[in-house]
């Protein structure tokens, strides 16, 4: 039929558009990914030099848990662009529990900081109940991140294990 020919030409060039974008975006998390790998062995370098260790650990630790979150996503455009399935939402809930998990360590970080301080004044009162209401429903939200992805482990349908995300 003379109506499909516009409609498979239009899909066609549509599938290939996917796959340069799908490209473009594993080539750029790769190089985040390993910018910021060095990023965080500098930082290890530097203070164990300057023999701060301790105050450096979390900040390395913040950054490979970066450098997790991009592996999981590149994990998931790679699967994505071999085998063209759809996506699944376990990727991105382990992402978000990543992620969560990063803020737990920055503002343990920054309560650390603010108690050494010694100086209580009000404002210091109200950012510590504030992060400790935030810690709070983090802690929730992993929770329940963890939660879901057992069950998306438990009930999801037994495939092909490279072919699932």
């Amino acid at each position: 039929m003379p109506s499909e020919v516009p409609t498979r030409l239009f899909d066609y060039y549509l599938r290939r558009g996917e796959v340069v974008v799908y490209v473009l975006l594993a080539v750029l998390l790769s190089i985040t990914a390993l910018v910021t790998i060095v990023g965080a062995g500098q930082i290890l370098l530097q203070s164990i030099a300057q023999g701060s260790v301790a105050n450096d650990v979390l900040r390395v630790l913040d950054q490979l848990l970066l450098v997790l979150m991009l592996v999981e996503i590149l994990h998931t455009v790679r699967i994505t662009l071999r085998s063209h399935i759809v996506l699944s939402a376990e990727p991105f809930l382990i992402v978000g529990l990543i992620a969560s998990i990063r803020r737990v360590l920055v503002i343990s970080l920054e309560m650390s900081a603010l108690t050494k301080a010694g100086n209580w004044t009000s404002d210091g009162q109200s950012i510590f109940r504030s992060s400790m209401l935030e810690l709070g429903l983090l802690v929730a939200l992993v929770l329940v991140l963890v939660f879901c992805i057992t069950l998306l482990r438990r009930y999801a349908p037994a495939l092909d294990d490279e072919s699932t995300l």
